[in-house]
């Protein structure tokens, strides 16, 4: 398994409290910001839960 670059690409206003936390717990604050995380079950449940406000590409 490798890693995953995940940008949020839609602010988190407007969304429930759990959705804010996700974002939190993946690194993830303002618009245009890109984090590294390993490719396991846990981010992925998380990418699952705010799909709406992010985009996942494989990184290199």
């Amino acid at each position: 398994m490798g890693d995953l670059r995940i940008t949020q690409i839609k602010s988190k206003i407007g969304y429930p409290q759990d959705q804010r936390a996700t974002l939190q717990s993946l690194g993830l604050r303002k618009i245009r910001q890109q984090v590294v995380r390993p490719d396991n079950s846990a981010v992925r449940g998380m990418i699952k839960k705010v799909r709406h406000l992010i985009t996942v590409e494989e990184a290199d």
